[in-house]
């Protein structure tokens, strides 16, 4: 479980716009510091850190569903500051909810030899899901880091992480389980 040398973390959409910006809600500082705690983890055991970033133009038909948001080249589409991306972490952009939707995810984790993914991000109902159902669908084995991971309510989350772990086989560790794991 958790191979380090074949795991990459996943970050999906911890940007501006959805922590403090036009999508951003009430209960979202716990998962900044999960994710802050995360790469401090992955980053001290030389796991690769993967953004995957909402990175729209104004013709996409999500923003007809959740409004203005994440608009490529301004600052509501940039990584949170807390989370301080490093010369060694990846940026993928991406226009759909899955990080592997006609991005360059895939063959970025296939280069690096890594055939688990940790996620992590917003929302477990929505983008962290289609991401997972694109990585399990590509044979990655997926886990998610549920101290990382939030939705606009518990209920969504909830939600989110049963469909994961029934229809995905997502296993879902806290961040001192896979500090463990990684240790190994």
């Amino acid at each position: 479980m958790l191979n380090k040398k074949h795991t990459a973390v996943i970050v999906v959409d911890m940007l501006n716009d959805f922590v403090t910006g036009a999508l951003g809600f009430d209960g979202v500082k716990p998962t900044v510091k999960g994710c802050v705690d995360l790469l401090k983890i992955a980053r001290n055991k030389d796991v690769p850190v993967i953004f995957t970033n909402d990175s729209h133009l104004m013709s996409d038909p999500e923003l007809k569903i959740w409004g203005k948001h994440a608009i490529r080249g301004t600052k509501g589409a940039e990584v949170i500051p807390e989370l301080k991306v490093s010369k060694k972490d990846y940026i993928i952009p991406k226009r759909r909810y899955s990080g592997f939707f006609q991005t360059e995810l895939d063959s970025l984790l296939r280069d690096l030899a890594i055939n688990e993914i940790i996620l992590c991000g917003l929302h477990a109902h929505m983008c962290v899901r289609h991401t997972a159902a694109d990585a399990y669908q590509s044979g990655y084995k997926v886990y998610c880091a549920t101290d990382a991971t939030n939705s606009f309510t518990k209920e969504d989350r909830d939600s989110g992480f049963k469909y994961l772990q029934e229809v995905y086989n997502c296993t879902l560790l806290n961040n001192k389980e896979i500090e463990k794991y990684l240790s190994k």
